[in-house]
């Protein structure tokens, strides 16, 4: 019978190959968790920078608001959107609370007494910016206390809300 390996000893994993495996799969778990803090849904209210106004000037941040329609005013000669959110808060059980993320943001947009901020954004208007719905916003507080936004981001849940179909009951 002939055999494969005539020396008789078995075949040992290189020691290279099992570091470059060991450093391939610590490289690919480092991708994933810096990866997934980075694209973390993290914001700020305008009650929160608000409250730290002195220490938030200048600096990147995300910041979320409902949008006051009557103020939204854009110039699509210059691309320049501005508009004022008021705060919402930032915690879901509040949310839960006031009746779900629509009422919410309602009773936001009509109470006049809520925080407020201005934001500038130059870029195209979002198709979704419209009276009562939430901005999540990319940017930094400018020295005058308006908010400068490098991204717009919009969430409207009630654009959706005929959008999911009735269930179906079966007798």
């Amino acid at each position: 019978m002939p055999q494969d390996n005539p020396s008789g000893q078995e075949h040992a994993i290189p020691k290279k190959f099992i570091a470059g495996i060991i450093v391939i799969i610590a490289a690919v778990i480092y991708l994933i968790v810096s990866s997934t803090q980075a694209n973390a849904e993290y914001f700020l209210t305008v009650d929160e920078v608000l409250a730290r106004r002195e220490t938030m000037v200048g600096k990147n941040i995300r910041l979320s608001g409902v949008v006051l329609g009557d103020t939204i005013h854009y110039d699509p000669a210059n691309l320049t959107l501005t508009f004022t959110i008021a705060h919402i808060s930032g915690d879901n059980a509040d949310l839960e609370k006031a009746g779900g993320l629509a009422a919410a943001l309602h009773a936001a947009a009509i109470d006049p007494d809520r925080k407020k901020i201005t934001v500038v954004y130059n870029g195209v208007k979002p198709d979704l910016m419209k009276d009562e719905a939430q901005a999540i916003l990319t940017g930094s507080l400018a020295d005058d206390g308006s908010f400068i936004a490098s991204e717009v981001l919009m969430k409207c849940p009630t654009k959706y809300e005929q959008a999911v179909p009735g269930q179906v009951v079966t007798p």
